[in-house]
């Protein structure tokens, strides 16, 4: 494994184990077995470690997505990215936090839009079929803004001192996203789902 990656792989740990408030140099540092010079050489600096590490994680996310099998009918192809998207941020919500700090921050993370770019087409699909009831742009910011209030739900689990949330409040959450959305003829069910573990 070269050093570049290396620092990546330990800031990861980072990010993971303690979250971005405990992020430092000297802690990746040790973890790679390399001086902050090397840090700087590859990096810049901490921050621009930082911003690599997240954006190579979730970039790796979107390739897991776009590799796996997809629905063919586009209202359940919707329902498993928001899933994916969910899922993501319950297995690593530490990660998933430093995350939404980053473009809250103003920083530009290529596979965040990537994955709002893979919302708008599966929503554009569902539109080409004549079952969307708003326009494209509100039905993804619904989607976007509810799979995202999801997420949080496991990043505050240990904030509000609760386990994290049951499959129903979230399955709860996604289909009253679809149902917003969707023409009243569409039936949108419960759709039992175990994907989420529960």
């Amino acid at each position: 494994m070269d050093t570049r990656t290396s620092l990546l792989n330990a800031a990861l740990k980072v990010l993971e184990d303690d979250g971005e408030a405990q992020f430092s140099t000297r802690k990746i540092c040790a973890i790679a077995n390399v001086t902050a010079p090397t840090l700087y050489h590859h990096y810049g600096s901490a921050d621009g470690l930082l911003s690599a590490a997240i954006g190579d994680a979730f970039r790796q996310f979107l390739e897991g997505k776009k590799s796996a099998t997809q629905s063919t009918d586009p209202v359940e192809a919707l329902r498993e990215g928001w899933d994916d998207y969910v899922r993501f941020a319950a297995s690593r919500p530490r990660l998933y936090a430093a995350m939404m700090s980053r473009v809250l921050d103003g920083a530009v993370l290529p596979a965040v839009e990537e994955a709002f770019a893979l919302l708008i087409e599966r929503i554009d699909a569902i539109s080409a079929e004549e079952q969307l009831a708003p326009t494209v742009e509100m039905a993804a910011d619904l989607m976007w803004a509810s799979a995202s209030a999801a997420s949080l739900l496991h990043v505050t689990a240990r904030l509000r001192k609760v386990p994290p949330p049951d499959a129903k409040v979230l399955r709860q959450i996604r289909e009253s996203a679809l149902r917003s959305i969707l023409k009243p003829n569409k039936k949108v069910g419960p759709h039992e789902d175990s994907r989420h573990g529960r």
